[in-house]
């Protein structure tokens, strides 16, 4: 998998460096296109960090199994939270606003809802909604759940393991009892729903009748969709994309170097051809001599093909049989192909599709599946194919699992924390021989006392191995004593750090990729189904760079 750290610059090569842990950056080629005095864009390419910019921590990519570059000859995006990335504080407020006022005057819950707020912060990816019980729980790797809230109430111990620790047969928790919080898509309804079970709790009988929490989280989906097929979000945002989206000047580079790579670039998102195509234009800045918007194709130029209406992750299967029909972008229309290749329409003879003004290099869809784009791209094997999202089932799990494609995930998320946990390397790695000296006294101790319980010694012997136990277990405790100190030391060092950094770690769900010692159950799904993931707080900032030739 590729973990997006804001998109480093590569190499022809990506690799696992032991040395670094999974951290890749200082020696990663680096290539960008800027602008001379002339205002003519030119390429740049430094092959070290001492010709090149340095790589902020925050922006690395982070791999979990070698990928060799040169080997890729197709790359493909997904647009909504990879390429665009969305800013919580708007959009995903929009998007809660949205599903209250179609809970309210839609589904029948009371109107005092609509005095609700948004915390965009509050919910984090990774974590797991129990329907029945109105639940969310963080689990680690092994689904052991290690947080549990009802609503915004935390379960103590013993509720926790009395409910999700004492039964004969291990739990899935997948659907339909439960819903999986994977993208950043699902945190407002995440909320909205850990709101609706406090009020529940708290005003019994003002919830429609028969509301259970099942039944409200239903409700809360149902919202939500509405919100979709109405387009009551995408038409806000298309008024006005900036409020809604980051801007990223790095976007157009990364594909202009892309393209002179000679490799293929692909678009596929679920998002139809009139949005993908406002979105698109904000995102490649092609603005107007007053500063505004112009809406235009000229983005085409940088894909050879590009899906709309793809319903992924049913795209990925090669066995759905999904019409494909080619859009016409000046008007939107949709014409019938034959998987793909142009056809006479009704009332024509000519199978030629004239489309006046536009880069006829990229064509635009809608629907079909993975096989159509395959014969598009003229790709011969699926490993040839790198594909960066945002979804870990959407986009990473079914291309990987199903298709054995290259899978880059974004976790925009991971970039402050990274540069925490940079932050306090040191500390970190003293807590560790620190753990490591209290353990193996603690082992000591255990073996010394299995010894002097189950087997024979003489007086002197036995006396011996008493005075050595009392040692070790006043080592032990000086050894939790300097444990416990470091440990405060790193919380100072926490506290001391710039305030933007400092709450990084989640105050309620911890660390993104960690739940105590072990992985999260989240960080478990990016390690097993993907190749890179990039960091960072805008999409692919730093960009991938594919040096030609290499």
């Amino acid at each position: 998998m590729l973990i997006y750290s804001g998109f480093n610059q590569s190499n022809s090569h990506y690799s696992k460096d032991d040395s670094a842990g999974t951290i890749l950056g200082d020696k990663a080629s680096q290539s960008h296109l800027m602008a001379n005095s002339n205002g003519v864009e030119g390429l740049h390419v430094w092959s070290s960090p001492e010709g090149g910019c340095k790589i902020d921590i925050g922006k690395q990519i982070f791999c979990n199994r070698s990928l060799n570059m040169k080997n890729i000859l197709a790359v493909g995006f997904d647009m909504d939270y990879t390429l665009a990335q969305y800013k919580p504080e708007t959009f995903e407020s929009l998007a809660y606003e949205g599903t209250i006022t179609k809970l309210v005057y839609d589904l029948g819950y009371p109107p005092e809802l609509l005095e609700w707020t948004f915390d965009p912060k509050y919910m984090v990816r990774g974590l797991v909604l129990d329907k029945k019980r109105g639940n969310i729980l963080k689990m680690d790797r092994h689904k052991y759940v290690k947080l549990a809230y009802h609503g915004f109430r935390e379960l103590s111990k013993e509720d926790k393991v009395g409910t999700y620790g004492n039964t004969l047969i291990r739990d899935s928790f997948d659907e339909p009892d439960y819903a999986l919080i994977d993208t950043l898509f699902s945190l407002a309804e995440a909320y909205l729903f850990a709101q609706l079970v406090d009020y529940k709790d708290n005003n019994p009988g003002k919830v429609p009748e028969g509301a259970d929490y099942s039944h409200m989280y239903k409700d809360v989906r149902a919202a939500v969709d509405l919100c979709h097929r109405d387009g009551t979000l995408k038409q806000m945002v298309a008024k006005d994309p900036k409020r809604y989206i980051n801007e990223d000047t790095s976007i157009v580079p990364m594909f202009k170097m892309l393209r002179a790579s000679g490799r293929s670039t692909f678009l596929v998102t679920n998002s139809l051809w009139d949005y993908t195509n406002i979105v698109m234009n904000f995102l490649c800045a092609s603005h107007a001599l007053d500063g505004s918007l112009s809406c235009n194709f000229d983005w085409l130029q940088y894909f050879d093909v590009v899906v709309t209406g793809s319903a992924k992750p049913g795209f990925f299967h090669e066995e759905n049989r999904a019409n494909i029909f080619e859009v016409e972008p000046e008007s939107g229309m949709l014409l019938n192909t034959d998987n793909g290749t142009p056809m006479p329409q009704v009332g024509s003879t000519s199978s030629e599709v004239l489309l006046k003004g536009l880069n006829k290099s990229c064509r635009v869809f809608q629907g079909g599946n993975v096989a159509h784009l395959h014969k598009l791209l003229s790709i011969e094997s699926s490993s040839q194919v790198l594909y960066v999202g945002d979804h870990i089932y959407g986009d990473i799990l079914r291309s990987k699992k199903v298709l054995g494609w290259r899978t880059m995930l974004v976790v925009p998320e991971l970039e402050r924390e990274v540069k925490l946990l940079w932050e306090l390397r040191d500390l970190r790695k003293q807590l560790r021989l620190l753990r490591n000296e209290r353990d193996l006294v603690e082992d000591q101790i255990h073996h010394l006392k299995w010894s002097l319980k189950f087997e024979s010694f003489r007086d002197d012997e036995k006396q011996k191995m008493i005075s050595a136990l009392g040692e070790l277990e006043s080592q032990r405790d000086q050894a939790r004593l300097a444990h416990q100190q470091a440990q405060r030391e790193c919380h100072q060092k926490v506290e001391e750090l710039p305030f933007s950094i400092r709450l990084i770690f989640h105050k309620i769900w911890g660390q993104l990729m960690k739940t105590g010692y072990q992985n999260s159950r989240f960080a478990h799904q990016l390690t097993g189904y993907s190749h890179f993931a990039p960091s960072g707080g805008k999409a692919l900032r730093d960009r991938l760079v594919i040096q030609s030739g290499q």
